[in-house]
């Protein structure tokens, strides 16, 4: 892989995003990015998250900016850039062809866990909150115009075996993976979103990734219908997962 490397990496709500994010951004040749169209969505579909007004006019609401800072110069001349992204903030209108600019990725997780998790915060979550359907399109239109297969992790698989997952995606990212990459310090950043102070109380309190939990809590009955809405997409991505050398 050429430098620079811009790295998209797709994600949904509810995923280890930002302990991603933080593994990355412990790397001293990668600059990240948090959300950055996080304002346009907001802007463009009036949803009521929570200091909706302060993201947007904290951050660039104009996608066209946004994806020329995103394809331009690496700030603070970095080799890398990481920019963390929510599938659902690509919103229709906005054009797909710097997605071949850029090096795309995808992480996915157990829509059950997921749904579950999203529906604290969100308490009638739909398909497109979820983000999978989403990450699909991205992954068929990189896959369609790049002729090539983008990695897919597992969030499961990154907390069960951290450094052989991240080496996997590093390897297929074509960068050196870090020892770096397992653990930072704890508390916020300075590329941390103006969102943070609502969503980020538990990754700031992390130094590294933590093994997965079960929760012992029944599904929520009436998120059975969303739930099998959601299992056909993450099958499509979660059947081109990186695999651990021995794993299923």
């Amino acid at each position: 892989m050429s430098f620079p490397l811009r790295i998209a990496m797709w994600s949904g709500p509810r995923n280890i995003s930002t302990a991603l994010m933080r593994s990355w951004g412990n790397r001293p040749d990668t600059f990240v990015s948090d959300e950055p169209l996080y304002a346009h969505y907001l802007q463009q579909t009036g949803i009521d998250h929570p200091g909706a007004a302060e993201v947007i006019a904290g951050h660039e609401p104009d996608w066209r900016k946004v994806v020329a800072w995103l394809t331009g110069p690496i700030p603070e001349g970095k080799p890398i850039f990481f920019q963390k992204q929510m599938a659902h903030h690509l919103l229709p209108q906005i054009d797909r062809a710097w997605l071949g600019l850029v090096s795309n990725a995808f992480l996915i997780r157990d829509p059950r866990a997921m749904v579950a998790s999203l529906a604290k915060v969100l308490p009638h979550p739909t398909v497109a909150d979820t983000g999978l359907s989403q990450q699909v399109e991205i992954f068929e239109w990189v896959r369609r115009h790049g002729g090539t297969i983008p990695p897919v992790i597992d969030a499961r698989d990154v907390l069960e075996d951290p450094g052989t997952m991240l080496t996997l995606l590093c390897d297929a990212l074509g960068v050196p993976f870090l020892d770096a990459m397992l653990s930072w310090p704890a508390g916020r950043r300075s590329s941390d979103g103006v969102w943070a102070k609502y969503w980020y109380a538990n990754v700031e309190k992390s130094t590294s990734f933590q093994q997965p939990t079960v929760s012992s809590e029944p599904f929520p009955v009436h998120l059975e219908g969303l739930l099998q809405e959601c299992v056909p997409y993450y099958e499509t991505l979660h059947d081109h997962r990186l695999r651990r050398p021995g794993g299923d």
